[in-house]
């Protein structure tokens, strides 16, 4: 993984460089960024530009041996430690090592649920157990095999339980020329003695922009495709990805329908809106709640008169100044609230049917009616 093939974030990718440049280079490091934001890569370019050869002004060279080793995510001295689903109390990240290549070499933008597909995951847990503690001290035991750097990569410390204290001497006091480069998301649900040792290095979510961007110019999305997906997705690439792999309809045209639909009070033409809803699949009802919450915000920061805070393609802004004639803030804030309860019960397994539905007539009351939002019980399958 060479910096340049990751999604935006230059000012991290600088920071990095000037770090080994300026034999800078911390041996406890904590890359803090929400899903999506590339900060696994980052690590993993990080790590490679430090093993490089022949390392070039902003990036790995990309050729020599050491490059070409760790493209495979396979040089010796490269070790990784993450969450898994033990079957055994035995169980060590060694143990999944290759499901681990093939899942990052096909997502480098992984999650934890991309993850858990890779695996017989089950019904199980995932998380480091004390074993993996021990194999990650006994790894690092030994002087680097042929780079200047052994480098232990953890991804998610958040899954350490109280086991992870047994790392806190190795972390603490490594042996000369060892990393240790962890990658997280909650900073809150660290443990404060791994937190306390390492320097943090914050991720930012990635730009609507570089999302755009990379949609257009790598993933061959059109202008319109890119811009609501990129919108849709508010900075996680993760979740850009996976929208292009769904059967998208236009989250814009469907959202926009069900609320005139709603205002009109078209009873019968509603019934057999929610019916196509019903069928769109989980996946795409979640995405098309959260357009619409997404959007409804953009239409209270219209109504609250800032305009230039607002971030929609242009035939959307059009359509949310229009729409903002007849809705108000309160309006505003009970729709929202209303998606957010439906998106919490889709992925829940709630009946799509009645869930859609009951939203509808609470839109519909809410628009037409300017009645106050009342509380919801969903019927689940």
């Amino acid at each position: 993984m060479q910096f340049k093939q990751i999604v935006g974030q230059a000012a991290i990718k600088q920071r990095l460089i000037n770090s080994v440049t300026e034999n800078r280079v911390s041996h406890a490091q904590l890359f803090l960024g929400p899903e999506g934001s590339g900060s696994l890569a980052l690590a993993i370019a990080y790590a490679q530009y430090l093993s490089c050869l022949d390392k070039q002004a902003d990036d790995s060279c990309g050729e020599c041996s050491s490059c070409r080793k760790y493209q495979k995510l396979a040089h010796p001295d490269l070790h990784f430690s993450y969450p898994f689903f033990a079957k055994h109390k035995d169980d060590t990240a060694v143990t999944f090592i290759e499901q681990w290549r093939d899942a990052f070499l096909a997502w480098p933008y992984l999650n934890l649920d991309i993850w858990r597909g890779y695996l017989e995951a089950e019904n199980k847990q995932a998380n480091i157990n004390i074993a993996e503690c021990h194999q990650i001290i006994k790894k690092l035991s030994f002087k680097p095999f042929e780079s200047e750097y052994k480098i232990i990569i953890l991804w998610l410390p958040e899954y350490l339980d109280k086991e992870g204290n047994a790392l806190l001497k190795i972390i603490e006091e490594p042996q000369p020329n060892t990393l240790f480069l962890l990658v997280a998301q909650n900073q809150d649900q660290i443990l404060n003695t791994i937190l306390s040792r390492t320097q943090l290095i914050k991720v930012p979510a990635l730009t609507y922009e570089d999302i755009k961007a990379e949609l257009i110019n790598h993933r061959h999305q059109t202008e319109s495709a890119a811009a609501e997906i990129a919108y849709l997705s508010n900075g996680n690439l993760t979740d850009a990805l996976l929208m292009l792999q769904q059967d998208n309809k236009s989250y814009h045209t469907l959202f926009v329908q069900w609320l005139r639909l709603c205002f009109g009070n078209k009873g019968i033409e509603l019934v057999a809106f929610v019916d196509g809803l019903a069928k769109m699949g989980r996946e795409n009802q979640k995405n098309f709640i959260r357009y619409g919450i997404s959007f409804i915000r953009e239409c209270c920061l219209l109504i609250a008169g800032a305009g230039e805070l607002v971030h929609l393609p242009a035939t959307e802004l059009e359509t949310a100044q229009k729409l903002t004639a007849i809705m108000n803030l309160d309006m505003n804030e009970a729709i929202t609230s209303e998606l957010e309860k439906a998106h919490y019960h889709v992925e829940r397994n709630a009946n799509p049917k009645i869930l859609f539905l009951d939203v509808s007539l609470q839109i519909m009351s809410f628009l037409k009616l300017k009645t106050s939002p009342q509380g919801n019980q969903y019927i689940s399958n």
